[in-house]
Formats: C-alpha cells, structure tokens, sequence
C-alpha cells in the first residue's frame, strides 16, 4: 500500500518554468502573461538558473520524470536561454529514461531555426496554440495568427518533433455544433498524437469577463449547446484514435502529456517563474509553493534573497484529500481509491458512489472509481457529491 508519506512518488516529479511574456494578450486569458516591449534574457537566464539550484538543493536525490515551459508564450526563448536552462536542469537531478521536456509555442513565434535549436537543447515535445481553424474566429479570440500561418507553423514543428499537440476552443461566439464537428474534424486530420480541447470560460479579470459584464459578449452557447459540443467531442475524438484521457485532453495511447498527468495524478512539481505554484513533499508534509505574479518584481526577489518563492505553507490533510479526488477524478482512468484511503484515512462515501453508478454518473472496479462518459460532462456536480463532509 501507498503511504501518505511517499504518496507523491506515485504521481512523479516535474520541474515547470514560467516564461511571463506575450506579445500581445488574448481577451480570454487569465494567465499570468504579460506585453513589454524589451526583455534582457540574459538577466532571466541567471533568476532561472539560481532557482533551479536552490530547488535542486531541495530536491535534489529525486528523478525528475518531466520539464515544461509554459507561458505566457515559451517560443519567445533565446534557445541559448533553453539550453542553459536545461543544462543545469541535467545537471541538478537523475534523469527518468523517458524525460519529457515541453515547451508551448504560438504560431507567431515559430521558425524552422529557433526550432532546431531548441530540439538541440533537449526539447523534445510541443504545445502549440492554435485555438481556432478559422480566420474570423481566431480575430474574435485576439489571435495573432492566421489559420494559414497556423499550418505552417505546425507543419514546422512536425518537422522537428516527433511529438506535436496543440489547442483548440469551442463553444465560442456564434458557433454551432456543425460549424465544431467540420473544424474538430479538420483538426483530427491534422493531429500527430495530441490534443487539448478546451471549452471556452469567460473568467473575471480578462476583457472577454468586463464585456460580459457589460452585455457585450454576444452569441455565446447556453448550457445544453455548450454540453452537446462536448459530448460531440469526445465522440468525434474518440472515433478518430484520440480518446479522451482528461477531461480536455485527448492523445493516442502512449503519448498522454506526462507533465500534466503529474498533476493530475497529484505527484509533486518544482515551479520556477512569475506566477507559478508549485507542490513540494518534504518529511511526509506536501507544501504548497506560490511566486509574485509581476516579472519585474519576481526577477528583483531572486536578486536580492536568492529565492523567487512568495509563500510555502504546509496543507492541512483535509486539503490534500480534495485536491487529490478534484484531479484524480479529472483522468479516465479515474481515482485510486487505496491512496484517497491512506492520504484521508477514512473511505470515500459509499452510499454516494453507489448513487451514482446506479444513475449512471460512476463506474467502479475494486481500486478505482471513474466518471462515465454522461459524468463527465457533469463532473463537477459528481465530484461535490464526493466530497468528505
């Protein structure tokens, strides 16, 4: 049996570095990504690589399974940038034999050459945002590229990497279930081995959220259409070889996002970076790590105490449980139901779960409980109907 001390190990350890910067801001966006119009990447370099020692310093006996720059918009790196990164990262731990290292692109900033060289430096993996495979669309959303340049841009990649995934949204303004099933098909063809596929969320703070505020953001789903694009998503996906094994994210067997599935999975993460959170397991007491948001002041913090961390607090247990039953009931292969036993010590609720399979919401086997294919689509509401009282 898995103990709550080393419940960590069974999700991996991953290393995650927030690159802050955009070159422009889409209206839907609520990550902590920021324009500017220089950036000296010689001084992020030397904040990126003190962090990386002080965690490694930390960390440093275990096997790093995954590294992911995420963003903000990760392929405006100097690659000289990526390769100091990433060498110091070899350097700092052992290795897993199947290192995953992801890097996020946009269209806009891929070329053949800066690819190159980041494959050169490590990478081996990328998530390219592509979000829409329609001009008038991608405009709404503030995309920067068209769908023309969009496919170049991956065609690039392809060249480069083995493994390619990229994004999409729906329900967005004015679309219908026709117009979602030809673009998801469109997508489907392109496909290498993944994709996340993401429902549009107006979220306060972004300008789609102040034009909501104001009536402004016309044309929107309502909440039967919003729920019928996702269920033809997973049909349409599922058909093509593209199960769904999160909620939004759909791959071929073998080539799921490891770096995500160690979230999800509630293993433990170094996050280096503006804005970024990160879990630390240390004595048997799983940490909680958060960092200042604005870059300026993130990069000045590193300088002055050798730390870019803002916070590091302990969880309560009562809190690691709902953590751990909100993502592992996200994944397919759904919820190890010995580790939610010993990270809680007590049983998830049976009479519930039995509600639940009878109504179709859950399936069960002896270790774990899944969402069906109608819970998912709801699954927040089974997810509450599971939560410790």
């Amino acid at each position: 049996m898995t103990t709550a001390i080393e419940d960590w190990r069974a999700g991996g350890f991953g290393l995650y570095i927030h690159w802050p910067f955009c070159a422009a801001k889409c209206p839907y966006c609520d990550f902590n990504s920021h324009v500017t119009a220089s950036i000296d990447q010689k001084v992020w370099a030397e904040a990126y690589l003190s962090e990386i020692d002080r965690l490694a310093g930390e960390t440093g006996g275990r096997v790093l399974n995954t590294v992911f720059f995420g963003g903000g918009t990760p392929s405006l790196m100097d690659p000289d940038v990526v390769d100091a990164i990433l060498t110091r990262v070899r350097k700092s731990w052992r290795m897993s034999n199947d290192l995953e290292i992801t890097l996020e692109a946009n269209p806009t900033s891929i070329e053949a050459g800066r690819f190159r060289a980041y494959s050169e430096a490590g990478v081996n993996r990328v998530s390219m945002g592509m979000q829409a495979m329609n001009d008038a669309d991608l405009r709404k959303l503030g995309r920067m590229h068209s769908v023309a340049e969009g496919r170049k841009a991956f065609d690039i990649a392809r060249s480069v990497f083995d493994r390619v995934s990229f994004d999409l949204i729906y329900a967005r303004q004015d679309q219908t279930l026709s117009d979602w099933r030809k673009e998801l098909s469109e997508a489907l063809s392109m496909a290498i081995d993944h994709l996340s596929l993401y429902q549009l969320t107006v979220e306060e703070g972004t300008v789609f959220g102040a034009r909501a505020e104001r009536g402004l953001l016309k044309g929107l789903p309502d909440d039967d259409s919003a729920a019928d694009m996702y269920l033809l998503t997973q049909d349409v996906a599922e058909s093509a070889g593209f199960p769904a094994y999160e909620v939004s994210n759909h791959a071929k067997e073998g080539s799921e996002s490891r770096h995500n599935l160690i979230y999800w999975r509630y293993g433990d993460y170094a996050g280096i970076g503006p804005g970024a959170h990160g879990r630390l397991t240390h004595d048997g007491i799983r940490h909680a790590t958060d960092t200042l948001k604005q870059p300026a002041a993130w990069i000045d913090q590193v300088r002055k105490t050798g730390s870019g961390e803002l916070s590091r607090e302990a969880l309560p247990r009562s809190e690691e449980v709902v953590e751990f039953l909100l993502f592992g009931m996200r994944l397919q292969e759904g919820l190890d139901v010995t580790r939610y036993e010993a990270l809680s010590g007590a049983q998830l609720p049976q009479d519930r779960i039995a509600y639940l399979v009878d109504i179709g919401m859950l399936e069960t086997d002896q270790t774990k409980i899944r969402a069906t294919r109608e819970g998912r689509a709801v699954l927040n509401a089974v997810i509450r109907e599971l939560m410790p009282d």
